[in-house]
């Protein structure tokens, strides 16, 4: 098996986790809190990989470039926005239906990747990630009163364009990380997809983190007080997630990030997995298929 399959999977677990711990910590604080953690905690860890690599690893530093800091600025704020919008989507009665059109974001990747990197994926690489989405797509809606058409005829609401736009930024967000991190190649002696990866990783969150403390310190200035309070879990939350970014990134500067984000949906199933074995949640009709789907988009990619 690839290694950035290997990555791509372990990545998704660790995602599934700071998921798990994040909805824990919005019981302490608010939304905004909830996912700076994601950054601010995270980026302790994200510079200790770095540093690691360079003076213990032996791996020789990139030398950032102009194209580096564009495309890692564009994929910061584009991730950050998409994490907005999603979140905003809990505000509507049906935010089941936004939810699920944000999960094409392996296709508009592929889309956003074709434009600005010309990557070209075969039709049954296009083919794998139609049915990837449609099945997350119809895990999204599978507890509600929607049905698959429904689904399709409510294309043109308001939530469903709020998670398309919310898709479009996660989209853009990996095409971003994958572009800014092959720009520092040029620089090292020879390909280094890890710390290329570790640096964009360390430069993104930092970016990601000024951000949006400056936004908390300007608007929400009482989240400071909460997330102060919950640093023991923000803490671990800070390590996995940084853990599971450090894979995102390294997988994505060895693969296309529309087949990376693919592979990625993975975490459905380790959700699944995780209600059903310590949960004892049951899985209904709708949402097996949805699982189905997505294993049949996973394995017809790593067959071709």
């Amino acid at each position: 098996m690839e290694t950035w399959v290997l990555i791509t999977v372990a990545a998704a677990f660790l995602q599934n986790v700071r998921s798990a711990m994040q909805k824990h910590l919005k019981g302490v604080m608010g939304t905004t809190g909830a996912t700076f953690v994601r950054f601010g905690f995270g980026l302790p860890f994200a510079l200790l990989y770095l540093v690691l690599l360079w003076r213990v690893g032996g791996h020789q530093l990139p030398v950032p470039n102009g194209t580096f800091y564009l495309w890692a600025v564009v994929g910061g704020l584009a991730q950050i926005a998409a994490t907005f919008l999603l979140v905003h989507l809990f505000s509507f009665r049906n935010f089941a239906v936004g939810t699920a059109y944000s999960r094409t974001e392996p296709a508009q990747a592929a889309l956003f990747g074709l434009i600005f990197l010309g990557e070209k994926a075969s039709q049954g690489a296009l083919v794998a990630i139609a049915i990837s989405v449609v099945g997350v797509m119809l895990i999204s809606v599978a507890r509600t009163t929607l049905s698959a058409r429904s689904l399709l005829t409510s294309i043109f609401g308001r939530t469903a364009g709020i998670g398309l736009l919310s898709g479009t930024f996660f989209g853009l967000s990996a095409v971003s990380y994958r572009s800014a991190s092959l720009a520092l190649e040029p620089s090292l002696p020879q390909p280094d997809y890890v710390i290329q990866a570790s640096f964009t990783l360390g430069f993104v969150i930092l970016l990601q983190t000024i951000v949006m403390l400056l936004w908390i310190v300007a608007r929400e200035r009482a989240e400071l007080k909460r997330i102060g309070a919950a640093w023991k879990p923000a803490f671990v939350v800070g390590f996995v997630g940084a853990s599971a970014s450090f894979g995102w990134f390294a997988a994505m500067t060895l693969q296309q990030a529309a087949i990376v984000k693919v592979v990625a949906q993975v975490e459905m199933l380790f959700t699944f997995a995780s209600s059903f074995f310590i949960f004892r949640e049951w899985i209904n009709r709708l949402e097996l298929v949805g699982c189905l789907l997505i294993v049949l988009g996973v394995v017809m990619l790593l067959v071709m």
